[in-house]
């Protein structure tokens, strides 16, 4: 089983809403650097939006500021991203990772993550 585990995705129309979530039954979400990834088809997976468990800094892709928004619970250990005004060029798998890094750097994936999840299934259609 993956030590991260993502809900949420499904099909929306251009223009629309879905917020995935991400629990995490054996990790303190709290402890890491966590964040959201995609990839979308015949490209490489990027970071979409990341935060910080121990002070709560955010680091989001340009593409995606003014419409994403990534949270922690932590009470629920699980990791959000509310995601607005969808776009069909953003149909792809949304991964989470956890790491001990800091956000922009666990979102540029300057190295290995530690922990990933299986990944949701996002559609956009038009």
């Amino acid at each position: 089983q993956s030590p991260l585990v993502e809900s949420g995705g499904g099909l929306v129309q251009a223009g629309g809403s879905l917020r995935l979530s991400c629990t995490a039954p054996g990790l303190t979400l709290a402890r890491y650097a966590v964040g959201w990834f995609r990839q979308v088809p015949g490209q490489r997976r990027e970071g979409v939006a990341c935060l910080s468990g121990p002070d709560g800094t955010v680091f989001y892709d340009d593409s995606v500021k003014g419409r994403f928004t990534i949270s922690l619970d932590k009470a629920k250990n699980t990791l959000y991203l509310q995601m607005n005004a969808l776009e069909q060029e953003e149909t792809g798998v949304y991964y989470c990772a956890a790491d001990p890094g800091i956000p922009e750097a666990v979102c540029q994936m300057l190295g290995p993550l530690d922990y990933w999840g299986q990944g949701t299934q996002v559609t956009v259609s038009s």
